[in-house]
């Protein structure tokens, strides 16, 4: 009776976590000034060291444990999109554990195994998208445990500048209800890894300290950041870069900027790294902007109102769209559609951009609220369906936080509907989904911008009004010397300013590299010379990570996931890379908590992304309240064995 009762207390405890503001099971305590702190806390260190493209970056998480009881300590960490993620250490005092790769269901087992044991242990795990669970087990009391975290991370280029980005938090994530209709839905594919739905979020954040040693490798005219305050010291060609206010709270991404002196910006680049024999390639193009007549467009704008976009991010939203509806030109068409648990589109189909229905539109769009859930689908749908007159460019402009759980729905409907529409994304809010918005706009044949803040808005809509204003380039092709791997496989189209990156195996570094592309305007082609190529750590690993990427992806257009799992499965135990299929692990060979002593599980709430007014905007009670029920139903059924049987010994779970 006592271990039925034990159980409930842990159960009933999940639940009343759910709903805690400072997350699951997460303790705070009053100091004798009357501050609250918690009992279990998370401070962390990132540190990059960048060389052109490529970054190298760690992150030391500090579990502290101020409470009486051993604990085990749990968090969701953000990492940038397409981050290689790599190596884990954990360090107890000056003993350091050293992680593993491992199938991700034995590094579980691991895990479970030394925590019961009472042995010190970590592991990281891919969850779902660009989020990684990492867990420490038996922190004692008073005791602080740290786990380090190393990944490589490729560096974007666009627009004239190196832009550098770090998610410290993210916008909790949406499930998308059933259609009920047959449809496709965004719901979770069974064919998928399992993944946790518990996205819990404090106003409190934890707090995190940034810094940074840059080596562009070109004289620059500037480096900021648009979200947070910096101190950046030079030294040479080299600068030191750190937050200026030292340890913030992680409540939105950090982003770092540099920009190239007039003249000295970058048309290619040639990376290389040979490891184990095999020689990697990162390459960089930038074809020359083409200035022409624009054609006239059919616009249409689609706006996310769903209650994670409460407070900043519509605000946003409103204004970024209301810039796209004064850039129509006599001869555009137009319509506007907005989304949240339902869709509604202001006109049935797209009509004359007259003054009189700009204005209409403008006056719709302001009145705008955000609330209700993420249902995207349809808008897409909604968006996408119907042929541009002729003459006429058809351009979806979609903006949106991307708090979808599962977007593998999403892709799938872009794939099938996209048609003559292109689709280009903006990610709105102080910590958006990375890894919808780049793919959206990847699948959509479109390119994307990301506002952050409202300063924000009329310089990258003016960015993005540049590219639907000028013909991308289209259908690329490249013609490697000898044997190549590549990837992405299917090559983008190319809108003003942004270069063309691609990662390879290649069978040698000798020869070059031709590209050619073409758009209505004119054709492009370019030869880059492979054997000039500069040597840089970590493309091999960025390769593999590209390659997983897109077997993981193939499961969408109908590839055997037990195949797919086959092939990532290698190349990540042969990278040593967390996938959906490996995870890392350590564990301490030594026991540290004696048997006789429980071990309490905690969770560390992410922080709530900045401008944000609601957590639960876009979520339902629902979950918690099921939760509750199949308590209460348990608590009976376990009630009624235990009357049945009192003499029976019960197994632990």
């Amino acid at each position: 009776m006592r271990t039925i009762f034990a159980v409930l207390i842990l159960l009933l405890g999940f639940a009343a976590a759910a709903r805690a503001e400072t997350g699951f099971g997460t303790i705070k305590a009053t100091a004798r000034d009357g501050q609250p702190f918690e009992l279990v806390a998370l401070a962390s260190d990132v540190h990059y060291t960048i060389g052109g493209l490529v970054a190298e970056a760690s992150i030391r998480q500090r579990f502290s444990n101020s409470s009486s009881e051993w604990v085990e300590a749990q968090y969701l960490l953000p990492l940038p999109e397409g981050a290689a993620v790599h190596d884990m250490t954990l360090r107890v005092g000056e003993r350091v554990i050293v992680g593993e790769i491992r199938e991700k269901e034995q590094a579980r087992s691991e895990y479970v195994e030394a925590a019961a044991s009472g042995k010190r242990a970590a592991l990281v795990e891919s969850d779902r998208a660009n989020l990684f669970r990492t867990a420490v087990a038996n922190i004692a009391p008073g005791e602080t445990i740290e786990v380090e975290v190393r990944w490589w991370q490729q560096i974007a280029y666009r627009d004239d500048r190196f832009v550098l980005t770090l998610p410290l938090t993210y916008t909790p994530r949406y499930v998308a209800r059933a259609s009920g209709d047959g449809e496709e839905t965004i719901a979770a594919d069974p064919a998928r890894p399992a993944t946790t739905r518990d996205d819990l979020h404090s106003a409190v954040a934890p707090r995190v300290a940034v810094s940074i040693d840059l080596d562009p490798g070109l004289p620059l005219r500037r480096v900021e950041s648009p979200s947070h305050a910096l101190k950046v010291t030079r030294s040479g060609t080299r600068y030191a870069i750190a937050l200026a206010d030292g340890n913030v709270g992680a409540d939105r991404d950090f982003v770092l900027e540099w920009a190239p002196v007039l003249g000295a910006s970058p048309a290619s680049a040639v990376l290389a790294e040979t490891v184990d024999g095999e020689t990697y390639a990162m390459v960089m193009m930038l074809p020359d902007s083409q200035l022409a007549n624009p054609l006239p467009r059919e616009l249409i704008l689609v706006i996310d109102t769903s209650g994670s976009m409460e407070g900043e991010s519509i605000k946003q939203a409103r204004a970024a769209l209301d810039l796209a509806l004064s850039s129509l030109r006599p001869g555009d068409r137009f319509n506007v559609i907005q989304f949240n648990s339902v869709t509604e589109a202001l006109f049935p189909d797209a009509v004359a951009a007259t003054p009189a229905d700009v204005a209409l539109a403008r006056e719709w769009v302001a009145g705008l609220r955000a609330n209700g859930g993420t249902e995207m689908l349809d808008a897409l749908r909604t968006a996408l369906r119907g042929t541009p007159p002729a003459g006429h460019v058809r351009q979806v402009v979609f903006a949106t936080d991307g708090a979808v759980d599962d977007a593998a729905g999403l892709y799938r409907l872009i794939d099938h509907d996209l048609g003559q529409s292109r689709l280009f994304p903006i990610g709105i809010g102080s910590a958006p989904n990375a890894q919808f918005i780049e793919r959206a706009a990847t699948s959509g044949r479109g390119s994307s911008v990301v506002i952050r803040g409202a300063g924000e808005v009329g310089e990258r809509m003016r960015e993005l009004f540049a590219k639907l204003d000028r013909p991308a380039l289209r259908d690329l092709a490249l013609s490697w010397p000898g044997v190549a791997d590549s990837y992405p496989q299917r090559l983008p189209d190319l809108y003003a300013g942004e270069p063309l990156m691609v990662v390879a195996r290649l069978s040698n570094l000798h020869g070059t590299l031709e590209a050619r592309a073409a758009n209505k305007a004119t054709t492009w082609s370019k030869s880059l010379p492979l054997d000039r190529a500069a040597s840089m750590p970590g493309i091999a690993r960025l390769w593999a990570q590209r390659r997983i990427e897109s077997l993981e992806q193939s499961i969408d257009r109908g590839a055997k996931p037990a195949d797919v799992r086959e092939q990532v499965l290698q190349l990540a135990i042969d990278h040593h890379l967390i996938s959906a299929y490996t995870s890392l692990i350590a564990v301490e060979q030594a026991p540290a908590r004696d048997g006789a002593d429980d071990l309490a599980s905690r969770r560390i709430a992410n922080g709530l992304p900045a401008g944000s007014l609601a957590y639960a905007a876009t979520a339902t009670s629902a979950p918690l309240l099921e939760l509750v029920g199949l308590i209460l139903l348990l608590m009976a059924a376990l009630l009624a064995g235990a009357a049945r049987c009192r003499a029976t010994p019960t197994s632990p779970a």
